[in-house]
């Protein structure tokens, strides 16, 4: 069980390692970075590009040239002839085949090791368990969190085009850390050239942010100068996701901003100037409830006027209390009212997190109205034990 205990500890350290470089404001090493982009460029059999930095994802983009799309026109048939982009994805894709072949083809002989599996052959046992407490949960923070959030954003400022065919550097460890922590804690390693490439995807992790390679130039961006997380609920392996409540959660240098409230990407007036009626005019469900969350729910119900309807305990929450108003008439995309409801799970902190919901503006009872949100009946929802 010690042993166990210690390789536990172990792997939890490589995760907070990767996660510490994911998460990195300093200036990237460009020394570092160069370096690595052009062994890559080297071994797609391509000459070293010209290197650009720029102080965000989104100024790179704008300098990087456009990307040779090929939907829809043959292929080159060597691999010589592909653009530089496509041979550098088939370059890591080739890696991260081969690595899962290594990890799940036939292993050699079996050695016994303490963690009590057979895992010496680092097989999948090994992996199983490094995945789990690396791979899953740095996907998240990384990932989940982080990558999708910020490339969302790419997206929405220039389009599909010019936020394709990036790499993410220190945000792209979520794919590679796991298969670094199985080498590090079973001793084995994955051959010398295939060594040499996910040695060179960590160079990138632990020096810059995105970085966009063309024929002649390879655009790189500096890390973030800022980067907001807090501990995602409901997860055990110290999974984040974004936030800040009185700035951005993420910031370049050059002022380029993410702005999450506990972890949904929201415009920067959520947070600097929510108000009902912008709040109206929001289409997006889940931007309107961060909005409202930051100005929270009694303010307000009260600046925007709601008028109640009507209030009653909650019969799957006891102790808690429903209460239904009406919505006013700039507020409504049709007509409605909202239910303001209580969560029956406590939060971290210990408190209970309130929530509003949009019915139809038939309902006058507010236990018919959290019943029919469930697809029930007042009654059937009267007799629910306490939900969550």
């Amino acid at each position: 069980m010690t042993a166990l205990t210690d390789r536990r500890r172990e792997i939890a350290g490589i995760r907070d390692e990767w996660l510490g470089w994911g998460l990195c404001a300093l200036p990237a090493d460009r020394v570092a970075a160069e370096a690595a982009v052009t062994r890559i460029y080297d071994l797609i059999g391509h000459r070293p590009p010209r290197f650009v930095w720029a102080e965000s994802p989104s100024a790179a983009m704008a300098l990087a040239p456009p990307a040779p799309l090929v939907r829809g026109v043959r292929v080159p048939a060597r691999q010589a002839d592909w653009p530089v982009p496509y041979r550098i994805a088939n370059l890591r894709s080739g890696l991260r085949r081969r690595l899962q072949r290594r990890i799940f083809g036939p292993p050699p002989a079996y050695v016994w090791d303490p963690w009590g599996h057979r895992i010496g052959s680092g097989g999948p046992p090994a992996w199983d368990l490094v995945d789990r407490e690396v791979g899953n949960p740095l996907g998240v923070s990384l990932g989940d969190s982080l990558l999708f959030p910020l490339r969302a954003a790419l997206v929405a400022e220039a389009g599909e085009s010019p936020a394709a065919l990036a790499w993410h550097g220190q945000h792209e460890a979520g794919w590679f850390a796991a298969y670094d922590a199985w080498r590090r804690v079973t001793g084995r390693s994955f051959g010398p050239a295939d060594d040499e490439l996910l040695d060179l995807w960590a160079a990138l992790a632990r020096s810059c942010g995105w970085w966009w390679p063309r024929e002649e130039v390879c655009v790189i961006s500096e890390r973030p100068v800022e980067a907001h997380t807090e501990e995602f609920p409901g997860f055990e392996r110290g999974e984040l996701r974004l936030h800040r409540a009185d700035g951005p959660a993420v910031r370049y240098a050059d002022g380029w901003s993410l702005y999450s409230w506990h972890g949904t990407r929201v415009p920067e007036w959520v947070l600097t100037d929510p108000t009902p009626e912008r709040i109206a005019r929001e289409p997006n469900v889940e931007v309107r409830r961060c909005a409202v969350e930051r100005i929270g729910w009694d303010e307000y119900i009260r600046a925007a006027g709601l008028r109640p309807v009507g209030r009653a305990p909650d019969p799957g929450n006891p102790g808690a209390e429903l209460r239904l108003y009406d919505l006013p008439s700039f507020a409504r995309e049709a007509p409605a009212r909202l239910l303001l409801a209580v969560n029956g799970s406590l939060e971290r902190d210990g408190t209970r997190r309130r929530y509003g919901l949009r019915v139809p503006a038939r309902f006058d009872d507010p236990v018919a109205a959290a019943g029919w949100t469930y697809g029930l009946t007042a009654p059937q929802y009267a007799r629910l034990a306490r939900r969550t």
